[in-house]
């Protein structure tokens, strides 16, 4: 990853940080210590419902090797607990739950968080992702999209989500691009303090938000996500994708 930032230096941004959290894959199988592999939902697999997304998540997609985590989605006719039938099944991480009552692995409030990541070069109805979900209320907003690819390999949008006074869900974001995201890792990180949110695309600053009303001060929790047919399906011949990455790595101050 010429140019870019490894997981054992510390965040751009001067200040004295200090790690909390590291996985760069080194195993032959997920450390499932650190990971779920669904939402905090998890009832024999999971989707998320509200996008209208393709996939059953099931851990089977998930895989650990020569340092690197794969999340796989495959076109594979896949029925789901929630009693209905998806064309395809996928993986994803979380540092949440492994079912509605239990205690999350892993919750952040503030950080430096960052991810070495190579989506997908067949990028027409996929969508993977690096964000947090709130930790208590396992639901959004508020949301932090550190870096989502909706249906591109080539631009990603980094996006911020909170609740407005009528209850509303408010976002700004913005997009970077064009740059080969699926030739190689980048990094991909997000700044999060008390008074801002500031994104990074391979160590430059692409986008920040001070508003004080869009800034989260809940604990959240880490998602890794290959989400298939938002927006769009995928088209005829494109029978399965794979989301690389890595490292993941968090640090406070």
């Amino acid at each position: 990853m010429p140019g870019a930032q490894r997981a054992t230096d510390p965040p751009t941004p001067p200040g004295p940080w200090h790690r909390v959290f590291l996985d760069d894959f080194t195993g032959s199988r997920l450390n499932t210590a650190d990971w779920a592999t669904c939402y905090d939902w998890n009832d024999g697999g999971c989707t998320n419902a509200g996008n209208h997304e393709l996939q059953w998540y099931l851990p089977g997609q998930v895989s650990v090797g020569n340092g690197d985590l794969a999340l796989t989605a495959d076109r594979r006719t896949t029925h789901g607990t929630d009693g209905k039938t998806y064309p395809w099944t996928s993986g994803m991480v979380s540092t949440g739950r492994d079912h509605w009552d239990g205690a999350p692995r892993h919750t952040f409030t503030y950080g430096w968080f960052a991810a070495a990541v190579k989506v997908p070069v067949a990028a027409e109805g996929m969508f993977p992702a690096f964000w947090l979900i709130p930790a208590d209320a396992r639901g959004t907003p508020p949301e932090i999209d550190i870096a989502e690819f909706i249906n591109s390999a080539s631009h990603v949008d980094s996006n911020l989500h909170w609740r407005a006074p009528d209850g509303s869900d408010t976002h700004i974001g913005n997009r970077y691009g064009p740059a080969d995201f699926s030739g190689g890792y980048h990094v991909f990180a997000v700044d999060w303090q008390p008074d801002s949110v500031t994104w990074y695309v391979d160590g430059v600053q692409r986008f920040k938000v001070t508003e004080p009303a869009a800034i989260p001060h809940v604990a959240m929790e880490l998602v890794i996500n290959l989400a298939v047919g938002f927006q769009t399906a995928p088209p005829p011949g494109t029978d399965s994708a794979r989301l690389d990455v890595g490292w993941v790595a968090v640090w406070q101050r």
